[in-house]
């Protein structure tokens, strides 16, 4: 059974940091792209970053760009967004999802289709 657990979300002033994580149980991480996804109160789910398999390929999507990365330790079965120059319109429950394939063309990760196995998800809130 493929479980995603993810943590590392809080409470965080505009400007601050936060590492997320993703962890894996019951599957094998290496061999699935990761997303990690967003959902704001009453906002249409949207995609943030995604992994490849290998960690070869990532992709942001341009509210993120710059701020956010993305990285996997395929030995711990965990995947990580490192999150920086966090603003209020940051704050949303994050989820991870695991996808069984590569996705093509790179940008069609940020689809929440494309994913089989989704976290519960953990409170990112940046407020003063």
């Amino acid at each position: 059974q493929l479980q995603l657990v993810e943590s590392g979300g809080g409470l965080v002033q505009p400007g601050g940091s936060l590492r997320l994580s993703c962890a894996a149980s019951g599957f094998i991480l290496d061999s699935y792209t990761i997303g990690w996804f967003r959902q704001a109160p009453g906002v249409e789910r949207e995609g943030v970053s995604c992994i490849s398999s290998s960690g070869g390929s990532t992709y942001y999507a341009s509210s993120v760009q710059g701020r956010f990365t993305i990285s996997r330790d395929n030995a711990k079965n965990t995947v990580y967004l490192q999150m920086s120059g966090l603003k209020a319109e940051d704050t949303a429950v994050y989820s991870c999802a695991a996808a069984p394939r590569t996705i093509i063309p790179v940008a069609r990760c940020l689809l929440p289709a494309k994913y089989i196995s989704w976290g519960q998800g953990t409170q990112v809130t940046v407020s003063s």
